[in-house]
């Protein structure tokens, strides 16, 4: 059974289209039912759209609140079926509305080793303190900013 998944992202996409990629390879088993972004007009809108995937393109500003902006989110989620949110570049936190209805099932790929790091540029913040090492973790979305437990992470050279 294929996993039915959406994926964030708030620039260019390369994340999604490396998941797009896996999954194309039969490496990862799962289909992307959505592509949410918070920057309409992204390049990751672009990427989607030469796949025939959907796309939302949602400029939060838009919305009363935050909680509005999410509810619209999870409607959109609930309509394509989506089991499981891939944040890939997203560069908003996600509040209670998404976390309660996704709870547990909200993953995020960060740019750097946590705890080291955490929220937006972590590569440059890692470059500014002379790290040698830096990585990338995946791991479960709580209501912290990138707290959530660790699923996997890989290290490498800073370059």
């Amino acid at each position: 059974m294929t996993t039915k998944i959406a994926v964030f992202a708030s620039g260019s996409g390369s994340n999604f289209q490396a998941i797009a990629e896996s999954i194309a390879n039969g490496k990862l088993n799962a289909e992307i039912g959505l592509v949410v972004t918070d920057k309409p007009g992204a390049y990751v809108v672009k990427r989607a759209q030469s796949l025939n995937i959907s796309v939302a393109e949602l400029a939060p500003k838009s919305f009363e609140d935050k909680a509005a902006y999410e509810a619209k989110i999870v409607e959109l989620l609930k309509e394509k079926e989506i089991e499981w949110v891939i944040l890939a570049g997203y560069m908003r936190l996600i509040g209670e509305t998404l976390l309660s209805a996704y709870e547990n099932r909200i993953i995020n790929i960060h740019p750097s080793l946590l705890p080291s790091f955490p929220g937006k540029d972590a590569i440059g913040q890692a470059m500014e303190h002379g790290e040698k090492i830096t990585g990338v973790p995946v791991h479960y979305v709580d209501a912290g900013m990138d707290t959530g437990a660790s699923i996997a992470q890989g290290a490498g050279e800073v370059g």
